[in-house]
């Protein structure tokens, strides 16, 4: 399971993120992507540097998305889409030991990553989705088990994905599910998520 924390999406429904994340912590991920599309404010930081602090106490690996600089500071794994810093700036960056990873999302990207120094790639979107303004257009989990194929790297899968459909991801060949909107209860509490997180987990034993 990758549970990405998107502060948009979050600040839309008005709850703070460190709960969030911590109920996602408290029911087991060992994971966490921050996900941060604006301009770093302090306070920004200021709430990254907790969320490091959180998964380190959990012992959770928190990614930062896009911003090398943010993942540097925090001693976070770094995340890169096809249009931030170049994996090769970003290793130079963090250092031959951080763990980076790139976003993908045809075979064009996923051949052309092969000579990347990325970690994992993310590959969708999967299915259509509605967290991402101006999607990529969706792989579908054919194509995914086709571009399995040329990577050895980590896949993890991207876009759409929802206890409904997540275990077809793993089946196209996915080692992991990126989930998003999913994470997010009707009835937004910490309860709730640490309730849709543990059957999140539960599912993906099976």
């Amino acid at each position: 399971m990758y549970p990405l924390v998107d502060t948009g999406l979050l600040a839309g429904r008005g709850f703070p993120v460190e709960p969030f994340a911590e109920a996602i912590l408290d029911a087991g991920a060992r994971l966490l992507q921050l996900r941060h599309k604006d301009p770093y404010t302090r306070d920004d930081f200021a709430m990254a540097l907790r969320l490091a602090a959180l998964c380190e106490s959990a012992g959770a690996l928190l990614v930062v998305n896009d911003r090398a600089d943010i993942a540097r500071l925090t001693g976070a794994a770094l995340h890169l889409g096809q249009d931030d810093l170049p994996v090769s700036a970003a290793r130079k960056l963090l250092g031959p030991n951080a763990t980076i990873g790139l976003s993908t999302h045809n075979e064009t990207q996923v051949r052309a990553a092969a000579s990347d120094p990325v970690n994992y790639l993310a590959l969708g979107p999967l299915f259509p989705t509605a967290s991402k303004q101006n999607p990529d257009p969706v792989v579908g989990t054919a194509e995914f088990a086709r571009l399995r194929s040329i990577t050895s790297r980590p896949l993890v899968a991207i876009g759409g994905i929802t206890r409904a459909n997540a275990l077809q991801a793993i089946v196209a060949g996915a080692d992991s599910v990126a989930v998003i909107s999913d994470l997010i209860p009707d009835e937004l509490t910490s309860r709730a998520v640490r309730a849709r997180t543990e059957e999140w987990l539960q599912l993906l034993k099976t």
